[in-house]
């Protein structure tokens, strides 16, 4: 039988086809959000994986901009960590370091600040969705530069047949739910 609190979570996962672009099937998790047991519900689980594949040896949550910044900080306050914020570059104040990115059309960036971690800290990065990996890939990157150890990288939902998980190997991915 399945989780109760996986499945409140995965019956607030809505489904808007040809959206933004035709062909595409958007996973709206904005339901999640808006109920707050669902919500609950998705740090709970989240915080258990966590703890359970790593007890207390991470330091930090990372949030990634913007819907990692939903769910990163209150997956911190969960764990009783804190939480650093990566953001799309230029969007930060004080010394940054930065890495960019290829998107379907053109390249984005990603920031951090450069006093935002230590040399050898251990780090989970938590976003909404993963799909191709590649903000995720970006990240990930970005915390190599600060010489932080990614533990792991962690989603409420997986696109698997955009084959994201294998752009981020080999650090480890989960996600509470997986779609085509």
């Amino acid at each position: 039988m399945a989780d109760p609190e996986l499945q409140l979570v995965e019956r607030r996962i809505r489904s808007f086809p040809d959206f933004p672009t035709p062909g595409v099937l958007f996973r709206d998790i904005s339901p999640v959000l808006k109920d707050p047991a669902s919500f609950r519900a998705a740090i709970g689980l989240l915080a258990r994986h966590l703890k359970a594949t790593h007890g207390g040896r991470i330091d930090y949550i990372a949030g990634l901009d913007s819907r990692g910044f939903l769910f990163g900080p209150s997956l911190a306050q969960e764990l009783g960590l804190g939480c650093v914020l990566i953001r799309k570059r230029g969007k930060l104040p004080g010394p940054t370091v930065w890495a960019s990115y290829a998107l379907e059309y053109g390249k984005a960036e990603l920031e951090i600040q450069k006093d935002a971690l230590e040399p050898g800290q251990k780090v989970v990065v938590v976003d909404d969705l993963l799909a191709t990996g590649g903000t995720m890939h970006a990240a990930c990157e970005l915390l190599g530069h600060l010489q932080a150890e990614v533990l792991e990288c962690v989603s409420l939902v997986e696109l698997t047949s955009l084959k994201g998980r294998e752009k981020l190997a080999p650090v480890p991915f989960f996600s509470l739910l997986q779609y085509e």
